[in-house]
């Protein structure tokens, strides 16, 4: 056999593998989202909410509304967090042992107070529906409960 020959054959087998692959990325279905999250882990909360609830334009607006005070409520939260993680680690470096008790405790009431946070803007958002539509927010929490859990691959942890 020659050497055009042999590489005609090659040339002509590299174009059958990637007119392949590219058939395979376009025909294929898309990819399933994962077990146990809900169709919205893709568009997010505030899309789904708006549509699932059928928020009319000044309800959206309301909505956007507490969005924005929620997530400045929550970063700043998320802030105080972060530090306390940093002074909790630190502690390692000062010997001071009986800092850590302190800091852990107050890292557990500001995880109460996101939780609270999170909790009390639902109940805002349930104030901005109408009567017609609290049936609809009363499914939506179900589906927010599994939205904001987060997904477990192993139910058992690690061994060491």
């Amino acid at each position: 056999m020659s050497k055009l020959r042999l590489l005609s054959i090659a040339v002509i087998g590299l174009l059958l593998v990637n007119v392949g692959i590219v058939g395979f990325l376009i025909l294929r279905k898309p990819p399933h989202p994962p077990e146990g999250r809900p169709p919205m882990a893709n568009e997010g909360p505030k899309q789904f909410i708006i549509e699932r609830l059928n928020f009319n334009a000044e309800q959206v607006t309301a909505y956007e509304k507490l969005i924005t005070a929620h997530r400045t409520s929550i970063r700043a939260l998320e802030g105080s967090i972060s530090v306390l993680k940093n002074n909790l680690y630190q502690t390692f470096n000062d010997g001071s042992s009986t800092d850590k008790d302190a800091i852990v405790n107050r890292l557990g009431e500001i995880q109460k107070q996101i939780e609270l946070t999170n909790y009390n803007h639902f109940a805002e958002i349930k104030k901005i529906c109408r009567p017609e539509q609290l049936v609809k927010f009363n499914k939506l929490t179900i589906e927010l409960a599994h939205f904001f859990t987060p997904v477990k691959k192993d139910a058992h942890p690690p061994k060491d």
